[in-house]
């Protein structure tokens, strides 16, 4: 597939749009197959006089996951997965439900955790390829961690849904980020430049771009609830959102869809 250049609508917080339609209103996107693209830039960290002579400033090292919530109707999640066990001992949880992030890659089987199915070093042809293969085999949603194809040049984490495809108890899908450990490191996203989130259609055009400017709001904020896809009339919106959240851990956010 080419690199389509041509930007998408740039969105303002609290705008919404439909997914289908350009500025002009015309219908003119594929969303068959939509990729969710999720962008971040880490500020360098400043040194001190001694570090600018040795170096200048350094990298810090920042683990941001992309999370996706599968709401139904009524807003809530429906399924919460199950607890998955492997040979080793280990266990996680919210498996196979409707919660896509890295240890449920994908919708509806939830196949695999980002070690299983991509283990560390597998190479990006490897990765597409398997990417390929789940959508073709019937996964309606996978998330595909880093950028694979070269297409959404400046993605972090892509999630590839089938929007058209989808069954009709999937009435909206909540993207966020989160920062692992990010209280543990004292990490938050005001360290955090050039947040985007980001739609394309099937074919690589860019349909619409959501991005968050620097600002003292997200100081000690280490998750990100970026936008939503929501079924409106039969027809697929878009909603920027952009609201911060203190919390490192999406499950805490998960709490609120959950129907008590």
């Amino acid at each position: 597939m080419a690199i389509n250049l041509e930007k998408g609508i740039p969105l303002k917080k609290g705008q919404t749009i439909d997914l289908r339609k350009n500025e002009k209103g015309e219908s003119v996107y594929d969303l068959s197959q939509v990729t969710v693209g999720l962008g971040w830039d880490v500020r360098e960290e400043k040194q001190g006089f001694l570090g600018k002579l040795f170096g200048g400033s350094k990298e810090v090292d920042f683990d941001l996951d992309a999370i996706a919530f599968l709401l139904d109707e009524n807003g809530y999640v429906a399924d919460l997965g199950k607890e998955l066990k492997f040979s080793n001992g280990n266990k996680v949880g919210l498996h196979g439900g409707d919660i896509i992030y890295f240890n449920s890659m994908t919708y509806p089987s939830g196949s695999g955790t980002s070690s299983t199915l991509f283990p560390q070093g597998t190479p990006k042809a490897v990765m597409a390829q398997k990417i390929n293969q789940l959508l073709k085999q019937g996964e309606l949603i996978v998330h595909t961690g880093d950028n694979l194809t070269g297409e959404g040049d400046g993605d972090d984490e892509q999630i590839i849904v089938k929007l058209d495809s989808l069954p009709q108890k999937v009435d909206k899908i909540l993207f966020l980020v989160c920062i692992y450990q990010g209280q543990n490191r004292n990490q938050h996203f005001g360290q955090v430049d050039n947040a985007f989130i980001r739609a394309c259609d099937a074919n690589g055009k860019e349909i619409a771009r959501y991005s968050l400017s620097n600002g003292s709001e997200f100081n000690g904020m280490r998750s990100m609830v970026f936008g939503e896809m929501y079924r409106h009339n039969s027809e697929w919106k878009f909603r920027a959102l952009g609201n911060p959240e203190s919390t490192d851990s999406f499950v805490n956010i998960l709490k609120r869809y959950v129907k008590q």
